[in-house]
């Protein structure tokens, strides 16, 4: 009986203190600035380990849930998670299906006119092959003439097909590039001899190859910060603040060493470009 009593107790002390939670804790960003009142929806395409993917119970992990995660609860709000693949993303959130794309998109000028982009972290691209091939890749021009698997709308891609129309200027033979929805896709028809080698971010190349699926043979090329996105500018200024404070209070530090990704060079929290027209 006097078990039952004490775990009530208990339990009405865990109601008392979520209720007093909620009444000390105000939302950073009013409505007006959320899809959804009390949310922080953000998109993110969940097949990148380590920055999102899902795991064998089908949660959704990795250092963007984390991070976006650890920001909400800096604002006060509930973060939520809208599953897609990258083409998406920026037609959703200008069609206010969500508040802001956490998926790790590459900054660029272009870009920056578009959105309001808050770079948090640095990436760059690999080429990786089987272990077992007799592909032998000590530079970008080695893949000349040879077909390479690349996922598909991202910086990665836009990048490996101007190095390759730069090697035609040198007289080189072109690249022949295969898009795929997803890192996993492009990982698969390499295993079956469909591509001759992959392209893709530094952190996702080394996860594959310490699964033994592939042999890194270049890292580091073409780094480039990545970033949080938004269309809504009080929102994105207060997701920056938010990132200032967990790299204060060493949050920031603790999820980049949990997942084993880059840092940001400057941690300048801030919007970087002028952003869409308001």
């Amino acid at each position: 009986m006097r078990k039952v009593v004490a775990l009530s107790l208990f339990i009405a002390s865990l109601a008392m203190s979520s209720t007093a939670f909620a009444q000390t804790c105000t939302p950073a960003v009013s409505a007006d600035h959320l899809v959804a009142s009390g949310k922080l929806m953000m998109s993110t395409n969940p097949t990148l380990p380590p920055q999102q993917f899902v795991d064998d119970k089908g949660e959704l992990q990795g250092l963007n849930v984390e991070l976006g995660k650890a920001i909400a609860g800096k604002l006060c709000l509930t973060p939520e998670f809208v599953r897609m693949d990258m083409p998406g993303m920026i037609p959703g959130l200008r069609a206010k299906r969500f508040d802001a794309i956490d998926t790790g998109l590459f900054w660029t000028e272009e870009r920056s006119k578009l959105l309001f982009m808050i770079p948090y972290a640095q990436q760059a691209i690999s080429v990786y092959g089987l272990p077992d091939s007799k592909l032998q890749i000590s530079k970008f021009e080695d893949l000349a003439g040879h077909t390479v698997g690349v996922e598909t709308a991202t910086l990665q891609e836009k990048q490996g097909r101007a190095l390759s129309d730069k090697m035609v200027l040198a007289g080189l033979k072109p690249i022949e590039f295969r898009s795929f929805k997803t890192a996993s896709e492009t990982t698969a028809a390499l295993r079956a001899g469909q591509v001759d080698a992959g392209i893709n971010i530094d952190e996702t190349a080394r996860i594959f190859a310490e699964k033994g699926l592939v042999k890194v043979w270049l890292q580091g090329l073409n780094g480039t910060p990545i970033t949080m996105d938004f269309l809504d500018r009080p929102l994105a200024e207060a997701v920056a603040k938010a990132l200032k404070e967990l790299d204060a209070d060493g949050g920031y530090d603790k999820l980049f060493d949990k997942f084993k990704m880059t840092r940001l060079t400057d941690r300048h929290f801030a919007i970087r470009g002028d952003g869409p027209a308001q």
